[in-house]
């Protein structure tokens, strides 16, 4: 009976797309082998004879059924990409978190040169979070009433000790920390065996980008999560926000170039008079 209402409902099917060819089907079982459903012939509702037929499985991106034949069908759901419409690089496969297929100029042809960007856009991501926290805050600060620099200037001010040496003890730090975090990337693990103060074990971490354990994640975010479509919601999140952040900071840098003042005071300003404080308006006056 189910087989039954399951081939009416594909017989209703305007048109399906088979793997390496696309045809007219009559709605015979031998039509429904490895075909992709477009349209809205297949739908996810209690109420469908279909579904009771089909048996979800997951599947990233879309929703996919394995019938009782064996038979494995896909919902008409894309991959998402960047920009809508447009194919994503074929060298970009989606597997990897935050992956939209973006890659205009081919930098991750090289499957070797791929892994070393996207560790380098995560930590650059870290960064930029960090950065531009570090900056709102500070500006924040400020518009409170506290005398302290605006955030471009930060570097000139006076301090417990010369700026020269809290720039080589940074750099020093830095460095090493760095230099372990290749070490990791270029032999996965091999920090736990490297001998830092007995804490070795503590630096193994979960995989090249991300350390964890108790002093890269102090207050244990995402220790409970042990699904792998959950962790890897949680990893494209985190580039979500730090992709803005990055962008977040290059703003902040152009208003700083431009309107010699923090981006807390440049909203203010805009806010007291939207229609003359504006981009146009602040790009025309320094041009």
């Amino acid at each position: 009976m189910a087989s039954t209402l399951a081939r009416s409902q594909i017989q209703a099917t305007s048109r399906i797309s088979v793997e390496g060819s696309s045809r007219h089907c009559s709605g015979s079982a031998p039509c429904i082998r490895n075909a992709v459903f477009r349209g809205a012939g297949l739908r996810r509702h209690s109420a469908s004879p279909l579904q009771q037929f089909n048996k979800p499985i997951r599947k990233r991106g879309g929703v996919a059924y394995k019938n009782r034949a064996g038979f494995r069908v896909s919902a008409s759901a894309e991959r998402p990409v960047w920009l809508p419409g447009t194919a994503p690089a074929k060298h970009l496969d989606g597997t990897r978190p935050g992956d939209f297929g973006f890659d205009p100029l081919g930098l991750g042809t090289d499957p070797a040169d791929l892994a070393w960007y996207v560790q380098a856009e995560l930590v650059h991501a870290r960064f930029a979070m960090l950065g531009a926290a570090g900056i709102l805050g500070q500006e924040l600060l400020r518009a409170s009433g506290r005398d302290i620099p605006v955030w471009y200037e930060a570097g000139a001010a006076s301090y417990f000790a010369p700026t020269g040496t809290l720039f080589l003890v940074q750099l020093l730090l830095m460095g090493f920390v760095e230099t372990k975090r290749y070490y990791d990337f270029v032999k996965p693990g091999s920090q736990k065996d490297a001998w830092f103060f007995g804490i070795e074990a503590t630096l193994e971490g979960l995989e090249p980008g991300y350390p964890g354990g108790p002093f890269f994640n102090i207050t244990g975010l995402g220790t409970g999560i042990t699904a792998k479509d959950d962790v890897f919601q949680m990893r494209t999140k985190e580039l979500k926000n730090g992709r803005l952040a990055m962008v977040a900071v290059l703003g902040f840098i152009v208003q700083a170039l431009v309107t010699k003042t923090g981006p807390i005071e440049n909203l203010v300003d805009h806010l007291a008079d939207p229609f003359h404080v504006t981009v146009a308006e602040t790009l025309g006056r320094a041009v």
